[in-house]
């Protein structure tokens, strides 16, 4: 059974950092291509980035790009997420998932077996 274990989540200030962690376990990690999600309150969850596995491609959707790097440990089994110059839209949980895919800008995943995610909340 897959598992994906989120955290590095808190509340910072905009402008701030934070750095997520993302650990898999019950696949093979360093065959898939991982990604971020988040979803807002009142929101659909949303693709934020996606690096293939062995992290020389990654997709990001528009509103994060130069701001967001995403990166993997495939000997950890970890997907990292920094958030440099965070912004009060980038509030959400965010998620990790395995077999995402970028297609006309838009970041997806079939995958079913959510984690509990990580809360980041920025303020203004």
């Amino acid at each position: 059974q897959v598992q994906v274990v989120e955290s590095g989540g808190g509340l910072v200030q905009a402008g701030g950092s934070l750095r997520l962690s993302c650990i898999v376990s019950g696949l093979s990690f360093g065959n898939k291509d991982m990604g971020w999600f988040r979803q807002a309150p009142g929101k659909e969850r949303e693709g934020v980035s996606c690096i293939g596995w062995s992290g020389s491609i990654a997709y990001y959707r528009d509103s994060v790009r130069g701001r967001f790097t995403i990166s993997r440990d495939n000997a950890k089994k970890t997907l990292y997420l920094q958030m440099n110059s965070a912004k009060p839209e980038d509030t959400a949980i965010y998620y990790c998932a395995p077999d995402c895919g970028s297609h006309e800008g838009e970041i997806s995943s079939s995958f079913r077996d959510w984690g509990q995610g990580t809360q980041v909340t920025v303020s203004s």
